[in-house]
């Protein structure tokens, strides 16, 4: 039996601890924990799919794997952590009628005319993603509801507007939800001509019949593969519903979880059903970790809440969605409850009401809890400070400068725009900058939030020199928001956000080495691979193209 036993222990002795995987031959880069860049050529993974170190080209002939990779030197990064997406969103409007990119109002109502024609049998027609500001200069105006019935008159018709803070609903759809001309708009809302905004997009949205399951699953499979695509391996799940978060139980339950997500709830009602912030669930796939609030609307829809009106419209300064009282009420019973809190603020004002909340959240809970801002869009300069000596973290999305850009100058007038989208200005507060991209409202592609961030600049060079350009970003500034930075937000750096030892192996193969890309050619970055817990999710197909994987 000593033999026995003896014997035993001189093979585990002999065993490796763990049998290995070696991704070599690669380009490896990230951001380490001094913002510096790093550079390696292999990366050693184990067989529960995570990190056990990166190598050095010298180091290599020491090694002793069970399986090796060659990535014939393409170039490897960390996966991207979008800290602000809209996970179930993504599929559903990939699954509806696609608005994303309509020209003209002709345009938005061929696209309607077309769905209405390829899909008979539909109840209700939904479709997301239209922008009037990219119309011609004599339709700069919102749809309205004649605009749908024109098309569409015997089904009820609710259109979404790209930033999801407006949607116009035809007179079918009115009449199902009971709408009349005499309906008022409640606080916080508007409704012009079909048109509801913030708030009033609820008189409609009651009445819009619920997804099956079937549905929501079909919705999140798709999601998951345009993420994968793009490279993103975890989100900041927004405000998630209790009926999104049974879609990602029932994707964990089956296996059918890829993505990783920090999920946020949508206000208070939740809590009933999660009371509080739970485990990592099924391999740290999934935790419900924090609320998110809105303080205010979107530009696009003159729903943020400015200190002072806008300029293309001085009758209005936009929505205030809370009162002081109202906001710190709801978000400290979230916070008494445990949950990290979310807020999503634009206009100035808003801003400045999130900065005071968290400023007495933090007398009451210290300054630990991460509170974070969602959007950060149009500061204050003077209100800027404050952020950092909060510690309160700033959750931006690049391609929101690119975007609006143009709209945010009508909107305001460059006066009120010195510390809009101000990125460099936010680091030197001291604040911690998480990069995502608010999918659907923009497309989940990282590489153009990349491009945007360190060149301030459109796909087409635009503006030249970059807009306001003090704001740029270090290539290494804008990768560490992408994956350290989104990581840190939602609680998650032990975990994910970088590879080193003892966290997932998360990350991505690259056509080219994005740390020497100009800013054209970031734009032009594709995904080649997508890895989770070092096993390949994701691959391109020879023939694909990254219009081809999602919006």
């Amino acid at each position: 039996m000593k033999k026995t036993i003896l014997a035993l222990a001189a093979v585990l002795l002999a065993t490796p601890a763990w049998p290995n995987t070696l991704i070599d031959n690669v380009n490896g880069i990230q951001v380490g924990p001094n913002g510096a860049l790093e550079r390696f050529r292999a990366l050693l993974i184990d067989n529960s799919g995570k990190v056990i170190r990166t190598i050095e080209a010298n180091e290599l002939d020491d090694l002793d794997v069970q399986r090796r990779i060659d990535e014939h030197g393409q170039t490897l990064l960390p996966g991207f952590i979008d800290a602000h997406g809209h996970v179930m969103e993504l599929g559903t409007d990939a699954l509806h009628l696609d608005l994303v990119g309509t020209r003209s109002l002709g345009e938005l109502q061929q696209r309607l005319r077309d769905y209405a024609a390829a899909h008979p049998d539909a109840r209700w027609i939904q479709g997301a993603g239209w922008n009037q500001e990219l119309w011609p200069q004599n339709e700069l105006r919102f749809p309205t509801a004649a605009d749908l019935d024109a098309i569409v008159p015997d089904r009820p018709v609710v259109l979404e507007r790209v930033d999801g803070h407006a949607l116009v609903a035809n007179s079918a759809a009115m009449r199902a939800a009971g709408v009349t001309a005499q309906t008022p708009a409640p606080p916080g809302g508007e409704i012009i001509n079909g048109l509801f905004v913030d708030n009033a997009k609820a008189l409609i949205n009651r009445a819009i019949p619920a997804p099956t399951q079937t549905e929501m699953d079909q919705a999140f499979a798709k999601a998951q593969d345009i993420l994968l695509g793009f490279g993103v391996t975890g989100v900041g799940s927004m405000s998630t519903s209790l009926d999104d978060w049974s879609t990602f139980r029932r994707a964990g339950d089956t296996g059918g979880l890829k993505v990783r997500l920090m999920v946020y709830l949508l206000g208070l009602d939740p809590l009933k059903a999660i009371p509080h912030p739970t485990p990592w669930l099924y391999g740290d796939r999934l935790r419900a970790q924090g609320v998110k609030f809105f303080a205010d609307g979107a530009l696009g829809s003159r729903g943020a809440w400015l200190k002072q009106p806008y300029s293309d419209a001085p009758n209005t300064i936009g929505n205030q969605l809370h009162s002081d009282a109202d906001l710190r009420s709801q978000e400290d019973t979230a916070a008494a409850a445990g949950f990290q809190i979310a807020t999503h603020a634009i206009g100035d004002a808003a801003n400045a009401q999130v900065i005071g909340a968290y400023e007495w959240l933090d007398s009451k809970y210290g300054l630990n809890r991460r509170w974070r801002i969602e959007h950060a869009q149009v500061v204050d300069c003077a209100d800027l400070p404050r952020i950092g000596r909060a510690h309160i973290i700033a959750s931006m999305q690049p391609t929101h400068q690119t975007s609006d850009r143009l709209m945010a100058e009508k909107r305001l007038g460059l006066g009120r725009l010195k510390c809009a989208y101000a990125w460099q200005s936010m680091l030197r507060t001291g604040a911690r900058l998480a990069f995502g991209t608010d999918f659907p409202v923009e497309s989940p592609n990282p590489f153009p939030g990349l491009a945007a961030a360190i060149g301030r600049q459109d796909v087409n060079g635009q503006p030249p020199g970059g807009w306001f350009s003090e704001e740029r970003l270090s290539f290494e500034q804008a990768l560490s928001a992408y994956t350290r930075g989104a990581a840190y937000a939602g609680f998650a750096e032990e975990k994910i956000g970088a590879l080193e030892p003892g966290k997932w192996a998360d990350f991505v193969i690259l056509d080219r080495d994005i740390s020497k890309a100009s800013v054209p050619e970031l734009y032009r970055t594709q995904v080649l691979e997508t890895w989770v817990a070092g096993k390949k999710v994701w691959e391109r197909a020879p023939a694909a193209s990254a219009t081809e994987r999602g919006r």
